[in-house]
């Protein structure tokens, strides 16, 4: 029988014949393996359950009233949004939408988080274990970022929920999740269906104006692309786990299930010197939809508006361990501090020069506030009106 073959410094794994064979199978899967994403991504929206089809009384109502909010979305915000039809989908739906509506994003996150070329450690065991980070680093980000996916479909109420603009201008919304929480904090199915259409339309039209979608896009992206990956941080947690001691399985999955060793990354200086900037926009566009939504559901929801207002924005700003993850990854925050500020500088860009200067954040070719102007209004109004 032949000597099996050397190992190559490019693949450990090519002197065993079943890992050199998988390992050469999994290189030409690309940066992130897509599949993995969508199959993680349907299993965490629906718990691994069958979905059955959206209501067709849920199809009739949002129909019924999806004019009533656009109109007067559109009356508030100077933008006609009345030829938007949102579409209704499951929550599986929605996430496998979302992965395909962020693909160009999450592919600019997973090539960053790619360990550039010559940096393999020069020790066998070191070079076991990259090799090993190398060929399963694609399979390990479809499935964190499909899970992250999935667990955001399963509570959202909409496209808008990410307030990151989609590479559509499609509405989406999940009614089972919007009559679930109407039933949870004991609020008129009508009213919440019209206050969710509300942030939905609202978030449409800030969401697809040119300046502001473009410099929140370019912030994001910045960020996705500015992580540099540790390639030690793999080797170095996994060579120190002790496989003796209780189960060596449960080990290596707690090892493994820290997104910050699974993904084998470390933040960069350019991204904690972007965060400041990217926290303002985000605060910005955040707190603009937010006025919108305000000004809106007090028409078409009444006096109920601001209490659910209030129970959805608290829900929001209660994140759990998916949302950090989410967070870490694409440079989002939307807690409640981030909250407090987009409110309070929308409001005084009202209170010094009208309502009718809020049409500069949807007009204006750069309307997004600096890390200076997001708690100065008046430095805002001031660089974008020139006075």
């Amino acid at each position: 029988m032949a000597d099996p073959p050397e190992p190559t410094p490019d693949d450990p794994f090519s002197g065993m014949p079943l890992f050199g064979d998988l390992s050469r199978m999994l290189a030409n899967q690309g940066p992130i393996n897509w599949d993995a994403a969508r199959q993680f991504a349907v299993l965490s929206a629906t718990g691994g359950t069958p979905e059955v089809n959206v209501d067709p009384s849920a199809r009739m109502s949002f129909e019924g009233l999806t004019p009533i909010a656009a109109m007067q979305v559109s009356d508030v915000t100077g933008v006609d949004c009345t030829g938007v039809r949102p579409e209704l989908v499951t929550p599986g739906a929605w996430a496998a939408n979302t992965l395909d509506a962020y693909k160009p994003l999450f592919t600019d996150l997973a090539t960053s988080l790619s360990a550039p070329p010559g940096e393999t450690p020069t020790d066998p065991m070191g070079q076991m274990f990259a090799g090993l980070s190398k060929m399963m680093g694609p399979a390990m980000l479809g499935m964190a970022v499909g899970s992250m996916v999935g667990d955001l479909a399963s509570r959202a109420f909409g496209t808008r929920d990410l307030p990151i603009p989609r590479g559509n201008d499609r509405v989406e919304l999940v009614p089972t999740t919007i009559d679930a929480f109407a039933a949870d904090w004991s609020i008129g199915l009508e009213q919440m269906r019209l206050w969710v259409l509300t942030q939905e339309l609202a978030g449409w039209v800030v969401g697809t104006r040119t300046g502001l979608r473009e410099q929140l896009l370019t912030l994001v992206r910045r960020h996705v692309g500015g992580f540099r990956p540790d390639p030690e941080a793999v080797t170095e947690r996994l060579s120190g786990l002790d496989m003796t001691a209780g189960d060596p399985m449960a080990a290596l999955q707690e090892a493994l299930g820290d997104p910050e060793v699974l993904l084998g990354a470390v933040r960069s200086p350019d991204q904690l010197e972007l965060e400041p900037w990217l926290d303002a926009a985000v605060a910005a566009v955040v707190g603009l939809t937010d006025w919108f939504v305000d000004a809106v559901a007090v028409r078409v929801v009444g006096g109920e508006a601001l209490s659910i207002s209030e129970a959805v924005r608290r829900r929001r700003s209660d994140t759990d361990p998916a949302d950090v993850f989410i967070q870490r990854l694409l440079g989002i925050r939307v807690d409640h501090d981030q909250v407090s500020i987009g409110k309070n500088f929308v409001q005084g860009v009202v209170d010094r020069a009208g309502e009718d200067a809020i049409g500069l954040l949807l007009a204006h070719d750069e309307p997004l506030p600096t890390p200076n102007e997001i708690g100065a209004p008046g430095l805002w109004l001031a660089r974008l009106t020139g006075e």
